[in-house]
């Protein structure tokens, strides 16, 4: 059995932590500021670290524990979590009673034999959840022992500001005072110095000495794709990274779900991770992905907090998250041991609306709070400058780009500058005319000349200066917002939900103007609306602009032909997914992207005619190693959506019985019909719309040009909502195209 120092605070000085170090784990260095941390535990001090992922912070409390006199209460949030840390610190023992963790998983019988093993003082480590803290029970036991220290890993679920806030954790401090009034170490990934001050604040603990290392990790490389096609995306960029192991974030337990299979069919060891599976499955899943067994784990967001496996090599959001901070944890899974690490996320502004959806009901304030942690991840996902800087930024830290090495998509791929003094000094000067009291949308309508509710009833538009920037769009002001932010001269503060603040620099700007290269933006518009796993084969190689414009012209001319709009035919992200994959077949056709079987058969002999002939004449290989297999897992579901429109079922009840939001059920509604099938729901819109008012809208549609919902919207002024004309574009679709 392996013997353990145990000593009191009063006598750590006399310790050799390197020895110590050696002895119970292995290394012979301690990283960064983990020996001054532990000197500060021994000592009897309350301390704060602020250390990324993958920067030591679990040793921080693990080797004082080993050595100080009791047991060591470690907070932890996910069972997960817990289950890691204790394997890994029986790893250092013959003893598998050195670490405990108490949570809901526990049975009786095994709850007492933790309390036995605490008791007999054989328990150095007892891991405990926060639910489980504030039971009555479990508060008596722990006043009845010795306890060494209090530990809060992920620290910031304390705070309201934080990226995962637990209600729990707010009553930590309140806990602990009941038990022992020993010290607290509490540590975080992740905050920023509102968050910081937040935690410091609820554990009373402002006089706690802090450790904050840099939250830079030159080895990852960081990149933002628009979400378009993305699951096809994910299979080849996975592909290219054959036999690495990976982490793929989705929102939502069904897409993680529906992408594990995916991935499972195209032949990658890929297995699921969310708290809707039983624990058993969760913790062979988790287990499987430590062991090697599988390459890649789908998860939600609940995996992978304090997972410490060092060798994974990408990490995917398959959607954006909630927050920068959110981000910045999830990435830091990837490339612990110093190894390079991928983190490639997909980006849509229909995710953003996806997530702004979950915060209605909640409370006015975490509704500011929450729209603002999206903002700032909105803002990191379209800006053009180094995301390294701009997430160093954002964690109150200075980054000089050029340490960046191309180590992200914008500095490997920098995009084109100009000059932008003038538009910085307009921007400048409206936060100082207004007072420095609005937020930046509200400068962005203000700038651009846009009359919005809040413009009419703050008077701004009776301002002279009101529209200054009218030849830029409010997606460009947003841009420059973004960019002056990241340049120091304002900055938003958080305890005003992000009311822009011109800092001294930007004052200064404003009495002496100088030179400000602003870089073009990304363009995120044209995205797709993801909500469908593939069902078309694999992207070749890069795109075919000769052919997709002699499918343009065959479209054009087959429309005039038929005297039907263009988008009826096909629409252009078909066409598109044609210059990529040359179908030469009308079976091969309904592997394309929004083409059904009707509608390949309708329309489609005179394009795979052209394909095939273009193909001959210029000596094209297909290509044929990017075949990607599909799921047909939705049929059923879609059967069932038709079966149930044709019995003229209430097209809300139909979206509540099929688990989805009603725009959900239009996106799916949608995807059938321009897919080629005919689906008749004028029976619902009878009940919205006058047969006048429908004629009208679905006039419109048959004289334009594009079936946009936006250029509708603002063709009738707003007469229309965008549900009302999604509506009638699917019945003006369902009868001309199918």
């Amino acid at each position: 059995m392996e013997e353990y120092i145990t000593i009191n605070s009063k006598e750590s000085q006399n310790i050799d932590l390197k020895a110590s170090l050696r002895k119970y784990f292995g290394f012979d260095t301690f990283k960064g500021e983990q020996k001054i941390i532990i000197d500060n535990v021994l000592s009897g001090r309350n301390s704060f670290v602020i250390m990324p992922t993958g920067g030591g912070k679990s040793m921080c409390y693990q080797l004082p524990a080993l050595l100080l006199q009791g047991t060591a209460i470690i907070v932890s949030p996910l069972i997960a979590l817990m289950k890691n840390q204790v394997d890994a610190i029986r790893n250092v023992s013959d003893e598998e009673s050195i670490a405990h963790f108490m949570n809901s998983s526990l049975s009786k019988a095994e709850l007492q034999q933790v309390r036995n093993d605490i008791t007999a003082g054989k328990t150095k480590m007892l891991y405990v959840a926060p639910e489980s803290l504030t039971k009555k029970e479990n508060i008596e036991f722990l006043t009845s022992v010795n306890i060494s220290f209090f530990a809060i890993d992920e620290a910031h679920c304390i705070s309201e500001w934080g990226h995962d806030f637990r209600p729990e954790y707010r009553r930590l401090r309140e806990i602990f005072e009941k038990i022992s009034n020993v010290p607290i170490i509490a540590l975080t990934a992740t905050a920023t110095p509102k968050v910081q001050y937040d935690i410091q604040k609820n554990l009373n603990m402002l006089d706690a000495d802090v450790f904050k290392s840099s939250f830079n990790r030159d080895n990852l490389f960081y990149e933002i794709r628009p979400k378009r096609e993305v699951e096809k995306e994910i299979i080849k960029f996975i592909r290219k990274h054959k036999g690495k192991s990976g982490i793929i974030y989705c929102l939502s337990r069904k897409k993680v779900e529906e992408i594990a299979e995916l991935l499972q069919v195209n032949g990658i060891n890929a297995l699921p991770y969310h708290a809707g599976l039983d624990a058993s499955t969760r913790g062979k899943n988790q287990d499987m992905f430590l062991m090697e067994d599988i390459e890649v784990i789908v998860a939600t967001i609940a995996f992978g907090m304090g997972i410490d496996k060092p060798d994974v090599r990408f990490v995917i959001h398959h959607d954006i998250p909630k927050s920068l901070e959110s981000y910045y944890q999830e990435t830091g899974r990837a490339g612990r041991d110093g190894g390079e690490g991928e983190c490639l996320a997909f980006y849509s502004y229909k995710d953003i609306e996806k997530l702004e959806k979950f915060l209605q009901g909640k409370l006015a304030a975490e509704q500011e709070i929450g729209r603002q942690l999206l903002n700032e991840i909105v803002s990191y996902s379209e800006t053009s400058v180094c995301r390294r800087k701009f997430i160093l930024h954002y964690f109150g830290e200075y980054f000089d780009e050029e340490g960046c090495n191309k180590n992200c998509d914008n500095c490997k791929n920098p995009r084109e500058r100009t000059e932008g003094q003038t538009f910085v000094l307009m921007l400048l000067n409206a936060i100082s005319l207004l007072e420095e009291t609005q937020k930046a949308k509200h400068y962005c309508a203000f700038l651009s000349g846009h009359l919005t509710a809040d413009i009419k009833q703050y008077k701004h538009d009776l301002f002279p200066s009101f529209g200054v920037g009218k030849e830029k769009d409010e997606h460009f002001w947003n841009a420059v917002i973004r960019q002056v932010c990241v340049g120091g001269l304002a900055s938003k503060e958080i305890d005003t939900f992000g009311t822009l603040k011109l800092t001294d620099q930007g004052k200064e700007f404003i009495k002496n103007p100088k030179s400000f290269q602003l870089i073009k933006q990304h363009d995120f518009s044209n995205t797709d609306d993801d909500d469908s796993v593939i069902e078309m084969g694999g992207k070749g190689g890069a795109f075919d602009e000769t052919l997709y414009s002699l499918l343009i012209d065959m479209r054009k001319s087959l429309s005039k032909e038929k005297g039907i709009p263009p988008f009826v035919i096909f629409q252009e992200p078909s066409l598109k997914d044609m210059c990529f994959q040359y179908p030469i077949t009308v079976e091969e056709l309904t592997n394309i992207q929004g083409v059904g079987t009707g509608k390949a058969q309708r329309y489609g002999e005179p394009f795979v005619a052209l394909i095939a002939n273009y193909v001959e004449d210029n000596e094209i290989e297909r290509p044929q190693d990017m075949v990607v297999k599909t799921l047909v897992n939705k049929s059923v579901l879609k059967v069932q959506l038709i079966q149930n429109i044709d019995r003229k079922l209430p097209l809300e009840d139909i979206a509540d019985s099929q688990g989805k939001s009603f725009g959900e059920l239009l996106d799916e509604i949608e995807s059938i019909v321009n897919s080629g099938t005919r689906v008749n729901i004028n029976y619902y819109i009878n009940t919205l719309l006058e047969s006048t008012d429908q004629n009208e809208v679905f006039e419109y549609f048959t004289e334009s040009e594009t079936d946009d919902i936006e250029a509708a919207y603002r063709e009738f002024d707003g007469v229309y909502t965008e549900e009302e004309l999604r509506l009638i574009r699917i019945r003006f679709m369902s009868e001309l195209a199918n």
